[in-house]
């Protein structure tokens, strides 16, 4: 247990070290989370999910680009599965059947389609959901319906940063789906540049 509180309290130092606070509720985290990645950073992370997520049947991590996937990727080494990552804009090269969801992005202040090629995705996955944030839930409910289309089952939904003073995880908790933030930032202040976190069991 002690561990895992220290494991913790790295993560949200980082934060208080890295983060940089901007009007509008925007916390930057771009030099070691979303831009500039920690590679050391993301293993602990990956660590971490793995504990939290211990006992799960999990075979399939799902993320949306852009940055929720390079944690996914770290993620899964440590659950040994494949990493799917839905798209915002259908390309060329995606070929078949799709599952699409509309999704409205806090960060870019857009609603975009997000899409899954249906071979990716069956009834027979088990799939843990990751992303960087969790602000208003939007991109995770556009997540959870594409798993919910393709018959599959959300074992669980793995976040770095939860903005604890916005919706997204009361709304997610309420649908009963196991969702396991790392960091809860309670409060953020763009004028002094404080942050406050939420504590957590355990």
């Amino acid at each position: 247990m002690e561990r895992e509180e220290i494991r913790m309290n790295f993560l949200e130092e980082r934060i208080l070290k890295d983060g940089i606070v901007k009007d509008g509720n925007v916390l930057k985290v771009d030099s070691f989370l979303n831009h500039q990645m920690d590679i050391a950073l993301f293993n602990e992370i990956g660590k971490e999910f793995k504990k939290r997520f211990e006992g799960k049947k999990i075979n399939k991590i799902l993320t949306i680009e852009a940055s929720g996937i390079g944690i996914a990727c770290i993620v899964a080494q440590h659950f040994d599965v494949p990493v799917v990552f839905a798209k915002k804009a259908k390309s060329i090269n995606l070929e078949g059947e799709m599952y699409v969801a509309e999704v409205e992005s806090f960060t870019h202040n857009c609603k975009n389609q997000v899409i899954v090629a249906q071979k990716f995705l069956s009834e027979k996955d088990h799939v843990l959901i990751i992303d960087d944030f969790l602000a208003n839930g939007c991109a995770l409910q556009g997540l959870i319906q594409i798993v919910q289309s393709a018959e599959a089952t959300v074992e669980g939904i793995g976040i770095v940063v939860e903005k604890g003073f916005q919706p997204g995880g009361r709304i997610i908790r309420n649908l009963g789906i196991q969702l396991e933030s790392l960091a809860i930032v309670e409060r953020m202040d763009s004028s002094t540049g404080e942050i406050a976190f939420r504590a957590q069991e355990g």
